[in-house]
């Protein structure tokens, strides 16, 4: 009884299935084959995607109702459907690719108040389509999601989701559903259950679900159930169903699908008995349209844009494969370099299969397959990606039929070969798949480029692959025996010398150990008697930095902080290297007591380096007195000082050059000049050089007197900027004292006339000389001038007598009537005048000086047409009846005691 109702079941099922054929054949027999002009008119392209027939978007476009597509034309990007308007086309529609078809799900299914059981069912739309893996992801808030079988199984489950309390869409790892706002269904495979239902069931509400539930702010997790197929696409196949076979199919040819010439037709077993078309080996394209297969002529021997990328991280990407369009030699080579840092290459629109390796002199790409879908690439490959390794060819023809078209002949190289290629099917037939290159024998490269297979140097890498010598040639190598007198030794692998020849050898190498001893004798003691000059010249230095008081400052260096960054002393080497051993053709300047080099630091900037001819021992302390009191000044008025060599007999200053001279210079250089100030220029020069005594007496960390201010210690430098200079003869002033008693020292014209005579040394000695400069400015004579007479006057005191007798413009300057108003004349000269005044406690500070200095330039600033924002940007300070000047020798410190009447040099 028990095989009676077996039979009765199969005879059954065997009746349902001839009626369902039945009915399909009826159904397709009424489709009509579209002609060659109705299909030129179909839509090709939605968004992206290509559109091949069978499939069609619009009537009259597609074989059947099952292969309809709809373009929904409404989103941003336009997406391709299945004819049920729900399983989207993820990736082109290639009939090569043998019946297979990449496709996603996305549903949304809402939750009402009071039902937790909610039922999901999809099945392919239509006969001619069955599933093979699937993974499914649902999220939501709180339910079990379980697989529905028929009535005589019971459901599985699939997968629980929770969601914790103040959860948010944000918050769930979509890459990794963990049952945490969203979980997976895991891999599932079609098999013969060619639909699927699943059930949803909410979990029993608890309080705090019921308060998240009704928040204001709840999060929509909790009002639907999201179900997708996520990232990872659904595996369709496809197949033609009219008939069960290709033999049938051929019995009544009305719905034949195989239209085109040189094409075949396959059986296909996959999901139920029906047949598939392809087109014969050596031809490419739609087996299913007429004219659709046609020799394979779609290869392009190079890359139709230029600059294309190689590399995706460390993975080489040779041609004919490329990373762009019209980078690769078709599209079927084109991948996508999706990570760079981890190497993540992709065959073009495969978002699961990653590829690690590509060998083009033998044709495989190593491939890795995160699904369990089995994908073709196509026609050129041969094999799964379950095999790692798969075999390409470059084209579907013969290697006689590929050379007939130079055009789109792919072994470009001139060193390479055409090799064909087959592989068997799964019954043991021969199957033909198309053509390779390969480098000849003798070289190696990429066959598929100009000049891509390089000869290999067989000698260098078979080492003993002659018993001789190896003589390496273009594609091959030659053997000789080895030269006389030597003999071939197999575990060197080399050509050596015989036993008599490495006596004699012997002897040659032991003569010319003797005569490089002798040579290397000779060479020691040069070096010995240069090492002991050397020795000499450096206990020299040693002792010169000890009586130069080195000791001394390297201590006070170092108990200051600010001067420890700012003051180096600087080895004899290091000037030497600057000046090239101090060539006289770096001479900048010389004077009474010695001379100005200009110079180049190892860190490329320029300075200028002070040597005197003689120094007392006395003026030692001076010296150190004036690299000391640099080194605690911080001010872009004041000259900078670098640092300073003490291993010389005579101490070396080393300065910030200064390229334009001094004021002395520019005031008084007469004929010899085409150059003039401005009453701008001066009034900025005086206004800037104020400022920094100002900075000196009261604003600096020490108070400081200058002692020695004139204008030859007032420097210009590229931008014609004042830079006060010269500070052997200043003095550091203790807080609590406003004066200090000292030996006379300056210079005649300039020296306060109440210091000279009482030996005490104030601000207000500053303020004297300053003065003086004030009246060059103005009058533009020397501090001791020469009258008419040939007598000798004193600047100030000559000011002085003819401010009394006569007015102030038939005093100054021509230059300057023309340029300065007669207030603005009057204001300097009666400040002059102040700060003349024989008694120190009636004369200005030198901040009043400063202050009065920019009020009077802040005055005239307003009469101009066009006023300068910052007094540090105006136009060029020097007008001349020439070119500018750049790069005066004398724009250096300057010496203490010099002559007054002559340029001042270091």
């Amino acid at each position: 009884m028990g095989f009676l109702a077996r039979d009765a079941k199969l005879l059954a099922a065997v009746f349902l299935l001839a009626c369902a054929w039945a009915v399909a054949a009826q159904a397709t027999s009424n489709a009509s084959v579209p002609s060659a002009a109705t299909l030129a008119n179909c839509p090709k392209k939605c968004g992206n995607l290509n559109v091949e027939y069978p499939f069609g978007i619009g009537a009259g476009c597609f074989r059947d109702g099952d292969f309809e597509l709809i373009c929904n034309n409404s989103t941003d990007e336009p997406k391709l459907f299945l004819n049920d308007g729900i399983t989207e086309v993820n990736f082109d529609i290639d009939t090569s690719n043998g019946g297979s078809l990449f496709v996603s799900l996305s549903q949304l299914i809402p939750l009402r108040s009071g039902i937790d059981v909610y039922n999901m069912s999809w099945k392919p739309p239509g006969r001619s389509f069955g599933w093979q893996n699937m993974e499914l992801y649902f999220s939501g808030c709180n339910f079990d999601a379980y697989w529905l079988y028929d009535d005589l199984h019971p459901r599985a489950l699939l997968c629980t989701v929770n969601c914790p309390e103040g959860i948010r869409e944000t918050d769930i790892d979509t890459w990794n559903c963990n049952g945490t706002g969203c979980c997976s269904s895991g891999k599932m495979k079609g098999g013969e259950a060619y639909s699927f239902n699943v059930q949803f069931v909410r979990h029993n509400h608890t309080l705090e679900d019921v308060a998240e539930m009704q928040s204001p702010n709840r999060s929509s997790l909790w009002d639907r159930i999201q179900v997708g197929s996520g990232t990872k696409a659904i595996d369709l196949s496809w197949a033609i169903t009219d008939q069960i076979s290709c033999a049938a199919a051929l019995e009544n040819k009305t719905n034949y699908a195989c239209l085109s010439g040189h094409s075949t037709c396959t059986d296909d077993y996959t999901n139920f008995p029906s047949y598939l078309c392809v087109c014969e080996g050596g031809y490419f394209g739609n087996p299913y349209v007429l004219g659709g297969c046609s020799s394979d002529r779609g290869y392009n021997p190079a890359p139709r844009k230029a600059n294309c990328s190689r590399t995706c991280g460390n993975i080489s990407i040779p041609f004919p494969f490329g990373l762009e369009e019209e980078c690769s030699a078709r599209t079927e080579f084109q991948l996508d370099c999706t990570d760079v840092s981890s190497s993540t290459l992709r065959p073009h629109n495969y978002v699961t299969t990653s590829v690690s390796n590509i060998n083009v002199g033998e044709g495989i790409i190593v491939v890795k397959d995160d699904s369990d879908n089995t994908v073709s690439f196509g026609p050129l490959y041969s094999g799964t990606m379950f095999t790692q390794e798969m075999q390409w060819v470059v084209a579907n023809l013969s290697c006689k039929d590929a050379a007939l078209d130079i055009t789109t002949y792919a072994c470009v190289s001139a060193n390479s070969t055409c090799l064909g290629w087959h592989t068997t099917d799964f019954l043991g037939s021969y199957l033909y798949i198309g053509y390779r290159c390969k480098c000849t024998h003798g070289f190696q490269g990429n066959p598929y480029t100009t000049d891509g297979c390089q000869d290999v140097d067989e000698c260098e890498t078979t080492p003993g692959i002659c018993n001789g010598l190896c003589h390496n040639t273009k594609g091959g190598y030659y053997c000789t025996p080895c030269p006389e007198k030597t003999q071939y030794d197999t575990t060197q692998m080399k050509c050596t010398q015989s036993k008599r020849q490495k006596s004699l050898l012997l002897g040659v190498l032991i003569g010319l150990g003797v005569g490089f001893g002798i040579l290397l004798v000779a060479l020691c003691s040069t070096f010995a008697v240069y090492r002991w000059r050397r020795d000499v010249k450096k206990k020299l230095r040693r002792k010169y930095f000890r009586e130069n008081q080195g000791l001394l400052l390297e201590q006070l260096i170092s108990t200051d902080e600010n001067a420890k960054d700012k003051t180096k002393i600087f080895s004899l080497e290091d000037l030497e290297k600057a000046t090239n051993n101090f060539d006289e053709t770096r001479i900048l300047g010389r004077g009474g007591h010695g001379m100005v080099y200009k110079g180049i630091l190892s860190d490329q900037r320029v300075v200028a380096i002070k040597i005197s001819k003689v120094i007392e021992q006395s003026e030692i302390n001076q010296f150190i007195n004036e690299v000391a009191i640099l080194s605690q000044i911080s001010h872009r008025n004041i000259v900078k000082l670098f640092g300073c060599c003490l291993e010389t007999k005579v101490p070396l200053l080393v300065y910030d050059f200064v390229p334009n001279g001094s004021l002395y210079d520019i005031l008084h250089s007469g004929s010899e000049s085409t150059f003039c100030l401005s009453w701008d220029d001066c009034l900025r020069i005086a206004a800037e050089a104020a400022g920094a005594l100002y900075y000196l007496h009261s604003a600096a960390s020490v108070s400081v007197f200058h002692r020695d201010v004139k204008s030859s210690n007032i420097l210009l430098d590229a931008n014609y900027t004042a830079k006060v200079s010269d500070f052997g003869a200043s003095r550091l002033v203790p807080i609590d004292e406003t004066h200090i008693d000292t030996l006379v020292q300056g210079t005649f014209g300039y020296l306060d006339p109440e210091y000279y005579h009482t030996g005490q040394l104030n601000e207000k000695s500053d303020v004297y000389s300053f003065g003086v400069v004030l009246v060059e400015l103005l009058i533009r004579r020397k501090p001791i001038f020469s009258g008419e007479s040939g007598l000798k006057h004193n600047l100030s005191s000559y000011f002085l007598l003819e401010l009394k007798s006569r007015p102030i413009e038939a005093i100054v300057a021509p230059q300057i009537l023309e340029e300065a108003s007669k207030e603005e004349i009057s204001s300097v000269a009666s400040l002059a005048e102040m700060c003349l005044k024989l008694k120190g406690e009636e004369r200005p500070t030198m901040k009043e000086v400063e202050m009065a200095l920019h009020t009077l330039r802040t005055k005239r600033s307003k009469y101009r047409i066009v006023a300068p924002e910052n007094d540090q940007e105006m136009q060029p300070l020097l007008y001349s009846t020439a070119e500018t000047i750049t790069g005066h020798p004398l724009a250096i410190p300057v010496d203490r005691n010099m002559d007054h009447t002559k340029p001042n040099m270091i």
